[in-house]
């Protein structure tokens, strides 16, 4: 296992353009594959989730292949995927094997779907529940809650789901079925949760429309092939963003992120807390909103963090707890329960890790509570092998004073393998 020891940065300048974002990715793949025509994907991520779905795919039969830097895919349509010979192995990746339960719910055949001991633990009735509720036939271990998981293929007709939460996967699971359904398709959701799978299918022709959060299918289905770049991650951005706000002396320019405003909760959450980062140059690339942050070190405040804002920041909140303990007062972060449900628990993990380096940190049921502003500590860190946790301890040992190991740092692979490689870049 690889660990990393990480020393106070000074300070930090340059421009980056980051990685492709790992949710659009996953999301481009599938619907390429099934779309008619070849598509060309551009600056899809290198996360090893995202290759974990090409992996799956290819064994559907999909023909996907490098070209380059480009990935193209030569899509036959809606109904041209096939049985696998094997098990398909979603790795650590629960976006993988959620958006597969959908995609495969209304298949001619069969497929059994796996993953490593991780994703074995975390819980997969949100998807299996609404999709059998609507027809779909997937079983899986302790009362159909956990993988491995047999999708047993069957004619679709109406889908129809109230969502009780927000879920971007659960949310695209139930569309990517749609797309195989006879009847009406209809999805509600309570708030708005990353929409990704609607603006994709929206691009590549599918017939599909949103009447404040109803989320509905219309008759022309079958997606066609389109040539995209994939926005950089700004769920990636976010650990660059932090360091350029919380090492003295900095300016960054992160070029090509992605700022779809389901996304940009890191940036709202930030705002509040007086950070100087601003949106520049505003486009729209393949039907997703783009621009390019500039980043300044800055004073900060503690905040508030809750409620119908917790979706468009989930993936963030561990590295705002890194954030908050240089930030002046108290912040508060609750409604986050789906933390603990991650590749990690992610409240308890951050808790107990900062605390070893100095922080004020308390965990709660549903999130943490952090008294700024205090000076952090370097120690011997465990990254509990998860990619966020690891990337957020990063940020902390690089602020921190003195000399800071954190343990089995591969798992970043799994959403931003160049992450060390740009940070070095900019010192």
């Amino acid at each position: 296992m690889a660990d990393v020891c990480l020393s106070k940065l000074n300070r930090l300048r340059g421009e980056l353009t980051v990685p492709g974002d790992k949710s659009i990715s996953h999301r481009a793949a599938i619907i390429a594959a099934i779309s008619e025509g070849i598509s060309v994907i551009k600056n899809y991520s290198t996360a090893i989730d995202c290759q974990t779905t090409l992996n799956c795919l290819r064994r559907l039969g999909a023909d996907i292949r490098r070209s380059g830097q480009d990935l193209v895919v030569n899509g036959r349509g809606l109904r041209t995927l096939c049985e696998p010979d094997d098990v398909l192995d979603c790795g650590n990746s629960g976006t993988t094997m959620r958006l597969l339960c959908g995609l495969l719910a209304g298949q001619s055949f069969g497929t059994v779907l796996t993953g490593d001991a991780s994703l074995r633990g975390r819980p997969m009735d949100r998807v299996i529940k609404p999709l059998n509720m609507n027809g779909a036939n997937i079983y899986g271990r302790l009362n159909n809650r956990f993988a491995p998981l047999y999708v047993k293929g069957i004619s679709l007709t109406d889908i129809a789901y109230h969502l009780p939460v927000a879920s971007a996967q659960v949310k695209s699971a139930m569309l990517l079925a749609g797309l195989y359904a006879n009847g009406k398709v209809e999805v509600v959701e309570p708030v708005a949760s990353r929409d990704h799978t609607e603006r994709m299918l929206e691009w590549c022709g599918v017939d599909i429309g949103r009447s404040e959060n109803v989320i509905s299918l219309g008759q022309k289905r079958q997606p066609v092939a389109r040539q995209l770049r994939v926005p950089g991650d700004i769920s990636s951005a976010a650990f660059l963003i932090a360091l350029g706000l919380l090492v003295p002396d900095s300016r960054l320019v992160l070029k090509d992120v992605g700022i779809n405003p389901t996304r940009t909760g890191i940036l709202k959450v930030l705002k509040d807390m007086s950070a100087n980062v601003t949106v520049e140059n505003k486009r729209t690339v393949a039907n997703e909103p783009v621009g390019d942050l500039h980043v300044r070190s800055s004073a900060l405040k503690g905040v508030e963090i809750g409620g119908m804002l917790i979706p468009r920041v989930i993936d963030e909140l561990p590295l705002i707890a890194v954030i908050a303990t240089r930030a002046t007062g108290r912040t508060v972060v609750k409604d986050a329960g789906e933390l603990r449900v991650k590749e990690s628990d992610r409240i308890s993990a951050i808790v107990t890790e900062l605390k070893k380096m100095g922080a004020a940190i308390e965990e709660t049921a549903d999130g943490f509570i952090v008294e700024g502003s205090t000076l952090l500590r370097g120690t011997n860190c465990d990254s509990h092998n998860d990619h966020r946790i690891a990337m957020a301890l990063s940020v902390a040992g690089w602020i921190a004073e003195g000399k800071t190991t954190i343990d089995n740092v591969e798992c970043v692979d799994i959403s931003f393998p160049e992450f060390y490689k740009l940070v070095k870049q900019l010192i």
